[in-house]
């Protein structure tokens, strides 16, 4: 699996080499030759690897059948600087070719008089389900879902079934069921393909449908969708309303592509980026950006300042607290980060709730105390031989201590905390708990060396 991942990674990275060749030399035709092997999701990478200028000198030579998939696999900056710069006339064609479901992703990005050219092109049936997939938000499984099913009563035999499949010209994509609904549309249950092929075209359609099998409410989040299918092994499910009105499926497709949203997600909002953003953005917009993490961040550090600052007279008399204080701030910060990252992961993944936070607590500060213990002594024997102060050593070892133990319960409880009042915790946590430790750090070594060395 690595290996293919990392062939793949070398292709790309080749083909946009010989892309970036190929605009230097004048030489359209070698990119058209280029892209039209290649799939339209890679090109997306490809435009997305590319500056603006160059973007824009590449668009005009892709595979015009592959317009509109390759705007549905570009992040949504990009998307958005290629829409402003296309005609009407264009996106409309571009959008001819994209599933119901797919549309309905980029439809809200394009201008008011793209959308009502698209509508009215669209047949009554295909608006209405269009329609009905924008009522619900990007990241529930009603956004998420594909209108494209096949549904079959459960009155008719395996025989009829299969009459029916053979008079279709295809299967809708990763079809792995047939879902089951009464004449009212409500779901009942799904019936797996493999029994249909090997069992007795007599039997009917409730004798063996799989009746245990929930369907997902349109309103569920994104995330727990896919956490679901990780959960069942899902290839598809069946999506339904507050009435247990059969909408649509989800396949396993779109999941994985909310498992990397999420993945980047919580990677990038750590340093306060944003998934979405493009890494060849204007220099201003991403300087805009970054200014406000950088200031919040510089708040911080000036708080943290501050608290040293309460100790300055206690540091010109003893050196030695000014090289060994970011000990125990480093120290705190990253016990508390590994507490951060573990309680978020678990956040993410359903696994940590109300019902079991106050263990989880526990267990974090005891790790705490015991990881304070161990380096305590570690950092109290390498400080005392290397002032040669035992004092010294005992105190520093104690904000050790203090340090590793909140840091442990601070890493615990600040993501439940900022879930409570509404904030991300990926994107603030990494902030507030740093403040923490440098703070309690601060206090704790200073104030000690305070009292018992000056």
């Amino acid at each position: 699996m690595a290996g293919n991942s990392t062939q793949q990674q070398e292709t790309l990275s080749t083909l946009l080499e010989s892309v970036s060749d190929s605009l230097q030399s004048e030489q359209p035709e070698q990119i058209v030759e280029l892209l039209s092997e290649t799939h339209p999701a890679e090109i997306a990478h490809l435009l997305e690897s590319l500056p603006g200028k160059q973007r824009e000198q590449v668009w005009p030579y892709i595979p015009e059948d592959s317009d509109g998939e390759i705007l549905l696999h570009l992040n949504d900056e990009a998307r958005a600087a290629l829409i402003n710069k296309m005609e009407t006339q264009d996106l409309v064609a571009a959008t001819e070719t994209l599933d119901t479901d797919d549309l309905a992703d980029i439809l809200p990005e394009m201008p008011q008089d793209v959308i009502q050219e698209i509508l009215l092109s669209l047949e009554t049936q295909d608006r209405d389900r269009l329609k009905s997939v924008l009522l619900y938000d990007e990241d529930s499984a009603g956004g998420l879902m594909d209108l494209d099913t096949i549904v079959i009563r459960a009155d008719i035999t395996l025989d009829v079934v299969l009459r029916y499949l053979r008079r279709r010209d295809h299967l809708p994509k990763g079809t792995d069921n047939l879902f089951v609904v009464d004449r009212e549309n409500h779901y009942l249950g799904l019936l797996p393909l493999s029994l249909i092929l090997t069992s007795d075209p007599q039997l009917f359609v409730h004798e063996l449908m799989l009746t245990d099998v929930s369907a997902i409410p349109a309103d569920k989040h994104a995330r727990d969708v896919a956490n679901i299918f990780e959960h069942r092994d899902l290839i598809t499910a069946p999506v339904v309303d507050n009435n247990n009105h059969l909408l649509g499926r989800i396949t396993i497709d779109d999941v994985v592509d909310v498992i990397r949203d999420e993945a980047d997600h919580s990677l990038l909002s750590m340093a306060g980026l944003n998934e979405e953003e493009d890494m060849f953005a204007p220099v201003f917009t991403s300087t805009r950006r970054r200014s406000i993490w950088l200031g919040l961040n510089l708040l911080t550090a000036f708080l943290a300042s501050w608290v040293i600052g309460l100790f300055g007279a206690s540091i010109e008399k003893m050196v030695a607290l000014a090289v060994l204080m970011p000990i125990v701030a480093s120290m705190g910060g990253i016990a508390g980060s590994q507490t951060l990252t573990l309680v978020i992961r678990g956040m993410a993944l359903g696994q940590v709730g109300k019902s079991n936070s106050h263990r989880l607590l526990l267990k974090e500060m005891w790790i705490g105390v015991w990881n304070g213990l161990i380096w305590a002594a570690v950092i109290a024997s390498v400080a005392g031989l290397w002032f040669q102060n035992i004092q010294l050593g005992f105190v520093i070892a104690a904000a050790i201590i203090i340090n590793l133990i909140v840091a442990a319960i601070s890493g615990a409880t600040i993501p439940l905390l900022l879930k409570r009042v509404g904030a991300d915790p990926a994107l603030s946590g990494t902030v507030v708990l740093t403040t923490v430790t440098d703070i309690v750090g601060f206090v704790a070594f200073l104030g000690l060396a305070t009292v018992y060395l000056l």
